[in-house]
Order: C-alpha cells, then sequence, then structure tokens
C-alpha cells in the first residue's frame, strides 16, 4: 500500500479542524513544492540521476536545507531501487514517507508540551524581537485557560519598549493576570516575584517572555542563566520548558538563530510562527533534522486557535493534500 493511501486513510479516520488546520496553514509551501514536484513528475517518463537534480533543486528551494536535502535524496534512491519504481508518478508518495521518517528519526523527543499534573508548570519562552514571542505566549495562555487551567504571564521582557504591554493586552484578551516591574528592571527579580504569585494563586501554568537582544551573546546567556537559576532555586527541576520561538518566514535564518540560541540555552521545543505566511516551509525538517530539537507548535494563522501542536504526518498531509486526496 502506497503512503498517500495509508496518509489518506488515517486522516480520513481523523478528518478534523486541526487536519484543515494544516491544510489550509501549508497553502503557500503546498503550491509552491508540491506544485513544483508535479510539474517535475510530469515532465519525466524515468527516474534517472536528471530527475533526482530537479528534485534537489526544489527541496533546497523549500527551505529543507542542504544536509537534510542531501539525506533524503540518497535515501530515496535507496528505496526507488529497492523497490524497484520506474514511474516519477509512484516517487511522490515516497517522497512524503520519507519526509515523515526523517522528521521522526533520531532521539525519541516529544512535540507535547512538559506538562505537571500535579503543581506548577514554569514554561521560558526565548526568541529574538519581532519573531512573535509574545503572540505565541498570548496563544498558548489562551489554549491552556480554555483547557480549565489558571495562567499566569511573567512579562521579563524589560529591555524592549512596549513588551510590557504587549504582553498586558494578551493577558487583558485571554482573562489571565501579567506579573510585571517598571521598564528595565531585572528579568529575574519579575521571574522571582511571578513564581510567588503564581504558587499564592495557585496557578497551573506560568508562561515567562524574556528579552529578546542577540548582538551580545555573552550578556543574553548571562541574563538567561540567572533567569533560570531564580526559577530552579524556588521551583526544583523548573523551568520544566525552554521553548525557541522562530518566524517561519526568515526561512534559513530561523536556522542560524536556533543554533544561536541552543549554545547559549538548553532549548527545549521550538515553535515555528507564521508557517502559514511562508511558501518555504521545509524549514520544519532543516530544523528537526539539523538541530534535534523537536517543534512542539506551528502558528498556522492569525486566529487564537490557530496556533496547533505539531504533528508530523498532518504536516506531510498539508504539503501534499491534493495529491492524498486524488489516491484511490
Amino acid at each position: 500500500m502506497s503512503f498517500f493511501k495509508k496518509l489518506k486513510e488515517k486522516i480520513t479516520k481523523s478528518t478534523d479542524a486541526v487536519t484543515e488546520k494544516f491544510k489550509e496553514g501549508l497553502t503557500k509551501t503546498r503550491d509552491n513544492f508540491s506544485g513544483k514536484v508535479n510539474d517535475l513528475v510530469a515532465r519525466y517518463r524515468k527516474v534517472d540521476e536528471d530527475f533526482f537534480e530537479e528534485l534537489e533543486e526544489i527541496m533546497i528551494q523549500a527551505d529543507i536545507g542542504f544536509d537534510t536535502v542531501m539525506k533524503l535524496i540518497d535515501e530515496l534512491k535507496m528505496e526507488v531501487k529497492r523497490r524497484n519504481i520506474q514511474d516519477p508518478q509512484e516517487v511522490q508518495s515516497v517522497i512524503s514517507e520519507k519526509l515523515v521518517d526523517i522528521y521522526n528519526a533520531g532521539e525519541e523527543q516529544s512535540s507535547k508540551l512538559n506538562i505537571q499534573e500535579n503543581g506548577l508548570t514554569v514554561i521560558l519562552f526565548v526568541g529574538v524581537n519581532g519573531v512573535g514571542k509574545t503572540t505565541t505566549i498570548g496563544k498558548l495562555s489562551y489554549k491552556f485557560k480554555n483547557e480549565g487551567k489558571k495562567v499566569l504571564l511573567a512579562a521579563g521582557d524589560t529591555f524592549r519598549a512596549g513588551a510590557i504591554e504587549q504582553l498586558e493586552v494578551w493577558g487583558e484578551r485571554v482573562g489571565v493576570d501579567v506579573i510585571k516591574q517598571a521598564e528595565g528592571s531585572d528579568p529575574a527579580a519579575v521571574m522571582y516575584d511571578a513564581i510567588q504569585a503564581a504558587k499564592s494563586r495557585k496557578a497551573d501554568i506560568l508562561l515567562c517572555d524574556t528579552a529578546g537582544r542577540l548582538q551580545n551573546k555573552v550578556n543574553l546567556m548571562k541574563e538567561l542563566e540567572k533567569v533560570k537559576r531564580v526559577i530552579e532555586k524556588e521551583i526544583p527541576g523548573a523551568p520544566h520548558e525552554v521553548i525557541l520561538v522562530l518566524d517561519a518566514t526568515t526561512g534559513q535564518n530561523a536556522l542560524i538563530q536556533a543554533k544561536t540560541f541552543k549554545e547559549v540555552t538548553n532549548v527545549s521545543g521550538i515553535v515555528l510562527s507564521k508557517l502559514d505566511g511562508t511558501a518555504k516551509g521545509g524549514i520544519v525538517l532543516a530544523i528537526r533534522n539539523e538541530l534535534k530539537i523537536p517543534v512542539k507548535f506551528v502558528g498556522l494563522g492569525e486566529k487564537m486557535d490557530d496556533l496547533q501542536e505539531f504533528d508530523a504526518e498532518r504536516y506531510v498531509y498539508g504539503l501534499f493534500a491534493d495529491q492524498v486526496e486524488k489516491t484511490v
């Protein structure tokens, strides 16, 4: 049975709003990537070296990343040879299968957040300014509140003008409290206050914003280390997640940011914002394959519920929805 057929059966069983969000959110990437793969398949009568060279170029243009593309092409060649595939049409299903395999390969890391069932869960958010960090915190607080959890926000980005107010706007919108100090305050002091407030109010989740300056890595590292020390001293084992927010529309630049933040702090997961705004959604695979960090959430639109837990099969369905739906 082809992977498209398996995917169709699985997706048909779970056709829901989330699957549709992946399909709609990946429209630009699908039109770019799958459209070009379709044209390639239509032009070739056999699967040869020229076919793979053009496929390689299409994948690099989709921001899947050079190293990941080389790995993918090697695996595709082996699989085509093993199954004795002659017809280029059959290669599309194998590509989708290998994309899922590459995402799920390696270390067993869950895309689920490490939520503490008994007690406070502290999630620290890092990332440069302008990537959608505050919006991500706001949307996640909306998700948690809808699940019946008591949520608090910590305004730890005390350096960027307007950052505290921006978080407060989200707090009011969602109906959750924001713990803050004056602009320019010590972020670690804000975290200390936030943890005391979370404990006294018996909060379930504390979402912590941080400054996103990358001009001086040494200062950023010291600042994040200090913040983490304060959190850990008050709650052993916390923060339970360090989430790096990246803007999908920046493509390979997002990968460079991820490498930098991985150097300065122990990132446990990634939120890829604005995935619906790019035609280069292959960056998901580059990040996973090159950095071995799981993508926990992806931004698939502007609405409050458009920040969705990442799912490799739904993602690949979003890339190949037209072909999957045509599968008999």
